[in-house]
């Protein structure tokens, strides 16, 4: 099929990078960039099939330009911090490249998780005759098509959907975090936020929580935090009454966070430290686990998935539809835990059903947008296999 690049060497990047490769067939030629070139190169020598590796600095448009031109890929999979996402739209755009990201755009100065950033490129990539597709991880992404699937297979109308994440995994450090710490912390610490009714409704930080028994895990509590598929899915679901979405978390890891906030290490703004500014929580970052080293050491299983309840021929129905990943197997596979496997396994999904138009689009679009059935077909091969159930 053709060229793509792949920005971004962490976690979730080298998954890619090894799912991408694992389909010569489609991705016929393979460049993997970073800020950190060694990184990329690492990766590489994990890959018996041969992939490029790049220096860029993905703030940097007119170096992700450059980049472009030189490698002149098909697709641009962006994959490093949602900060950047903007900064490789533009670049797309001025190379006529399609784009895929996993996760939107946000300030590095203010937890503000919001697609508007991203939808207002919609023209702009319309005029340019090329597709952004946003949100192609698994939350958001695989729980994005699970809804859209829901609604053309089990449903005529979904009234209510609660998306659940569990990691009934052990990692075996006092405090990591899965993925990158600047963002899973600025996450987990902002104000919930779910809708219902036709509004939007706020609550306290972790406030709000249930239990649940996930299977292949057991009974966990999980909390109501606010994230990103609620946007897109609020105006792609029409019917909508309720949709929620919620986490789960131990104890330990709580109690770490609440002290980590209560001396102010999880602050994202600047502070002056011996006359040099620095952001606490971009501090933290560098003394923590990096999420791409803990998956030796991992073992356990995630459930993400998602209870969704409507209207069938007239009848309430209400459906789980949701994957089990075990850490460890996905070690074995591409070196890696499970959240970052269950993000990148996606990202190389997408962008396979993009490069064979499978998937295809002048503008930016959600992937609930889309037709959701070869991306369930392909998460069953690609190592995310899914179950339905009937609840009562």
């Amino acid at each position: 099929m053709g060229k793509v690049l792949i920005i971004g060497a962490g976690g979730v990047g080298g998954v890619v990078t090894h799912k991408c490769a694992s389909h010569p067939e489609v991705f016929t030629d393979i460049c993997l960039a970073s800020r950190r070139v060694e990184k990329c190169d690492k990766i590489a020598k994990e890959i018996k099939y041969p992939i490029k590796t790049a220096r860029v600095d993905a703030d940097n448009t007119k170096e992700l330009v450059e980049l472009i031109n030189k490698f002149k890929p098909e697709l641009v999979i962006n994959v490093a911090l949602p900060y950047q996402d903007l900064t490789i739209m533009d670049a797309c755009l001025e190379t006529g490249v399609n784009y895929l990201d996993t996760a939107n755009y946000e300030p590095r100065n203010e937890a503000k998780f919001c697609y508007k950033w991203q939808w207002d490129y919609k023209e702009r990539f319309e005029k340019r005759g090329i597709m952004a597709l946003l949100g192609c991880g698994f939350d958001p992404g695989v729980t994005n098509i699970f809804c859209a699937y829901a609604l053309k297979h089990y449903f005529d109308k979904i009234h209510f959907i609660d998306i659940m994440d569990c990691n009934g995994g052990s990692h075996g450090h006092p405090f990591a975090t899965n993925f990158n710490p600047e963002i899973n912390i600025r996450e987990i610490t902002q104000r919930g936020k779910y809708w219902e009714k036709g509004v939007w409704k706020e609550t306290e930080p972790l406030s709000l929580y249930k239990n649940f028994d996930f299977p292949k895990i057991g009974k966990r509590k999980m909390y109501l935090l606010y994230h990103e598929e609620l946007e897109s899915l609020v105006q792609n679901i029409h019917g909508l009454k309720r949709i929620r979405f919620w986490m789960t978390f131990g104890e330990a890891y709580l109690t770490h966070l609440r002290v980590l906030q209560n001396v102010g290490m999880t602050r994202i703004d600047e502070v002056d430290y011996n006359g040099q500014k620095i952001v606490p929580l971009n501090f933290l970052k560098a003394v923590l686990p990096d999420p791409s080293s803990l998956g030796a050491t991992y073992s356990g299983k995630t459930n993400i998935g998602c209870m969704i309840n409507g209207v069938k021929k007239g009848k309430n129905k209400k459906i789980y539809i949701y994957n089990v990943c075990d850490h460890a197997e996905c070690f074995k596979e591409v070196n890696a835990q499970a959240v970052s496997y269950t993000t990148g396994v996606p990202a190389m999904i997408g962008a396979m059903l993009m490069m064979k138009g499978d998937w295809k689009g002048a503008g930016v679009f959600n992937v609930e947008e889309l037709n959701p059935d070869p991306f369930m077909e392909r998460l069953k091969v690609d190592g995310l296999p899914w179950v339905i159930k009937n609840v009562k």
